[in-house]
């Protein structure tokens, strides 16, 4: 385990139990940001807090985070950062919220950590060494026709949305199961093989910067509503192998039509 991953699996079980301190408290203080999400003092105090641990052992490195302004890079690492991923979850004393750390390095995601405090629950991969689950080796699932699918989403607008031809929106009608265990917890639902495909319209890259390499390095594909694995596209898909090669052809296809 490098440096880097190992300070990313502390400080996110650091901060995943500063959370756990504002987690069902009735007095926890919600406000409002200017896009109308919500965040929380908790929020906040998490995301100081891994600035801080990061800053501390590798002063080089950017910052990029949900809650406060970006600190440039002077190398070309760049952690990017969720402190509550989930936030509305977690204001409601659901326990499916996470803490994110990803480290990029030269445009391209290289760590993945995304702790789960309230299950106890801790996911983690670095590029090139595989995907873990507290410690023991996940990987996607085999499933690969689309009517035995199980397949997740976030908001109820996966389900709302006008009538769609696009590859992933039909997924809504054609699987086997469609359940709304959103925000990063579906993406490691697919990580770690008890769900198929995850998908969310609508993603920032502190959404997606730790997803992408555990879902990859658990043998399974993350990509965008235009088949292309970046942190800024338009939503996020993860899936397993043999259902991202049907969706991926089937995108691509539809862009040439």
């Amino acid at each position: 385990m490098t440096s880097e991953l190992q300070l990313a699996i502390e400080t996110a079980e650091s901060a995943g139990t500063l959370t756990l301190s504002f987690f069902n408290r009735k007095s926890l203080e919600v406000f409002s940001k200017r896009d109308a999400s919500p965040v929380t003092e908790a929020d906040r105090s998490a995301e100081e807090l891994i600035r801080t641990a990061i800053a501390s052992r590798f002063p080089l490195d950017g910052l990029l985070g949900e809650e406060f302004e970006e600190k440039p890079s002077k190398n070309g690492r760049r952690w990017i950062i969720d402190p509550i991923d989930g936030t509305r979850s977690f204001i409601h004393g659901v326990p499916l919220y996470g803490v994110m750390i990803a480290l990029e390095e030269d445009c391209l995601m290289r760590i993945g950590v995304i702790s789960f405090p309230a299950l106890g629950q801790l996911f983690y991969a670095e590029k090139g060494g595989g995907a873990y689950m507290n410690g023991d080796r996940i990987s996607v699932s085999p499933i690969g026709l689309i009517g035995d699918a199980t397949v997740v989403f976030t908001e109820k607008e996966y389900l709302l949305d006008p009538i769609s031809s696009h590859p992933v929106d039909l997924l809504r009608t054609n699987a086997s199961l469609v359940r709304g265990w959103g925000d990063c917890y579906g993406h490691m639902l697919v990580a770690s093989g008890r769900a198929d495909v995850a998908v969310d319209k609508i993603m920032s890259p502190w959404d997606c910067a730790a997803v992408i390499p555990i879902v990859t390095e658990a043998g399974g594909n993350c990509f965008d509503y235009r088949g292309n694995t970046v942190i800024d596209g338009q939503g996020l898909v993860s899936c397993n192998a043999a259902l991202g090669s049907v969706l991926l052809k089937a995108i691509r296809e539809g862009e040439r039509a």
